[in-house]
């Protein structure tokens, strides 16, 4: 089976290393989004099993879409991708539903790792 990726991020960059990042053994097709916005435009038009999430966007961020998501009993599995090392916004992203946070740069190893954890891959 094929999952649908969603990588959102304002830095077009950053969307190119989270998309090198990901298995190559894992089959998917992948869409992008630079904001919050974007991407819960991508997951009402059914392009997201799974979501590849910056918090800090303009527009929407990703504290916003976690909430939208969450409120919409979302199905999609959501892994925060952000620089943000602070405790509380990692309790915050799990508390809003999302399955794990990663670091970035993202390390693919540990990228992974998240994946077969969560039964991904």
């Amino acid at each position: 089976m094929i999952t649908k990726v969603l990588i959102v991020d304002d830095s077009a960059m950053s969307r190119k290393i989270i998309r090198k990042a990901l298995p190559h053994e894992w089959e998917v097709t992948i869409s992008e989004a630079a904001d919050g916005s974007e991407a819960l435009v991508a997951y009402q038009a059914g392009k997201a099993d799974v979501m590849f999430l910056d918090l800090t966007m303009p527009n929407l961020d990703g504290f916003a879409v976690l909430e939208a998501l969450k409120k919409q009993e979302a199905k999609v599995c959501v892994f925060v991708v952000s620089a943000d090392i602070q405790p509380k916004a990692h309790e915050r992203v799990i508390s809003l539903g999302a399955m794990a946070f990663i670091k970035k740069p993202v390390d693919a190893e540990i990228l992974k790792n998240e994946l077969k954890k969560a039964g991904l891959i």
